[in-house]
């Protein structure tokens, strides 16, 4: 094996099931073993929190080495892990096939699932996750929800400060009550039976920020599939389990990856293409599920027909050709690459996208954001959170004053793959040190392709 691992990475099935996995001695010295290479190398030094942690841990030590460190604090790096999984698909020489071995993420993951096994998760933690129901609830009472998540209400933020641990500071999505799912039952776009693209069959998957929180995405999505000649149906039989992943609890996700599996095996097997319509939920889809679950054939059929949508668009591009009718933009475009869609190993598929539409000036930021899901909200982090966003930040305020200082008017968008991401940066621009641009809300890049079509506002 050479230095460097040359190779493409590779990734093991999570042993979840076998009690070695919860044993907390090996799971220890598996820490010391992974920390103390990370530790020589150091080369995720400027990736997030956890390594900068780590380090620290190490040379305030007494031998300034790895065995200087107490166990418990290893904590704190691990409680910094956003699982970007960056580390492992960008910056480690150490993972398979390397005989090092290394997986960082998973590593933090297995910490997790011990915590979660423990019952050390909290309560307040473990209801936030619960997207679906949250969803349906606050959904039914939208405008109300709406009101009180707003960081603008002093009057309802603090106490779900209080009991949440959600700082009061973090932006928070919005609610609706009409989901992306009723709203594609009720008015379907017509599809274009002209276009190059017409005979393929898609299932959106509608995902449970989508569908509760953005519909507009999965509308835009469906309009732009239509127009290019793709049937779709729209189907959401749960969530994907990424927010109990974060916590650890692999039990949960395997849970959901059966259900949401056997609910689109029909659609696959009468030659429909799957499309997750966030790029968190197509990575577990095609990558995290399989290793949870590796001998479940209907996860990895799954796994094998589905795509990130702004890949599938670009697939349709590239292999029929697309449907006419794309105008200008009328305004640059400051995309951020979610570290989700990056971790698919596709390319800059959401740039590729937008590339497609004429004369489109694409400013491509390819960092973390620093938001991690709901990782980045909680009170313990979003100050760590807004410190690993900042260079992201920056590079989108500089973009937006070489346009004039502004993103009013559509001179500027500011568009990430991730939704969560792309607000989190719009609040970073806002705590830029200085003066920074003004910035209302950020886009999701379908969105700004359905706009180039002309198909939403």
């Amino acid at each position: 094996m050479r230095e460097g691992s040359l190779e493409a990475p590779t990734r093991h099935p999570l042993a979840w099931t076998d009690p070695d996995f919860y044993d907390e001695a090996k799971l220890d010295a598996e820490m010391r073993r992974v920390l103390d290479i990370c530790h020589g190398c150091r080369r995720c030094f400027n990736l997030c929190d956890s390594f900068p942690r780590l380090f620290d841990l190490v040379d305030a030590s007494p031998t300034q080495e790895l065995d200087g460190v107490d166990s418990k604090d290893f904590k704190q790096v691990v409680d910094a892990c956003t699982l970007c999984d960056m580390c492992f698909m960008t910056k480690c020489p150490y993972v398979p096939p390397h005989e090092f071995d290394l997986d960082f993420p998973h590593l933090m993951l297995r910490y997790r699932a011990v915590e979660t096994r423990q019952g050390k998760v909290g309560l307040a933690a473990r209801e936030l996750t619960k997207t679906d129901r949250n969803g349906k609830l606050a959904g039914a009472v939208a405008p109300l929800a709406n009101w009180a998540s707003d960081r603008a209400n002093g009057l309802t933020r603090p106490i779900l400060e209080k009991l949440g641990g959600v700082d009061r500071r973090a932006a928070l999505p919005k609610f609706h009550g009409k989901t992306f799912a009723m709203r594609a039952r009720q008015a379907p776009p017509a599809v274009d039976a002209t276009a190059p693209g017409h005979g393929r069959k898609a299932v959106l998957y509608a995902t449970c920020f989508v569908n509760y929180n953005n519909p507009g995405i999965g509308t835009a999505a469906q309009a732009i599939l239509a127009k290019n000649g793709v049937e779709t149906e729209v189907v959401y039989p749960a969530c994907c389990g990424m927010p109990q992943l974060e916590q650890g609890n692999i039990e949960q996700v395997a849970a959901a990856a059966r259900k949401v599996s056997a609910a689109l095996a029909s659609y696959i097997e009468r030659g429909y293409d799957v499309i997750a319509l966030m790029p968190s939920c197509a990575l577990m889809l095609k990558f995290e599920w399989p290793l949870i679950l590796p001998q479940d054939e209907g996860v990895k059929r799954l796994s094998q027909a589905t795509f990130d949508v702004s890949e599938y668009i670009v697939a349709i591009a590239k292999k029929e050709g697309l449907a006419p009718g794309l105008k200008p933009l009328d305004g640059a475009v400051s995309l951020h690459l979610a570290c989700h869609a990056r971790a698919q190993n596709i390319g800059q598929k959401a740039a590729e996208m937008l590339r497609l539409i004429p004369g489109a000036e694409i400013a491509v930021i390819e960092r973390c954001s620093g938001h991690g899901g709901s990782w980045g909200v909680m009170k313990d982090n979003f100050d760590t959170a807004i410190k690993t966003g900042k260079p992201v930040a920056r590079q989108a305020a500089k973009f937006l004053e070489s346009k004039g200082g502004e993103a009013k008017g559509g001179k500027v968008y500011i568009a990430s793959e991730c939704p969560l991401a792309g607000e989190h940066i719009v609040q970073g621009l806002e705590l830029l040190d200085g003066p920074a641009p003004r910035v209302e809300h950020s886009t999701h890049p379908v969105e700004i392709f359905a706009r180039a079509y002309g198909l939403n506002p």
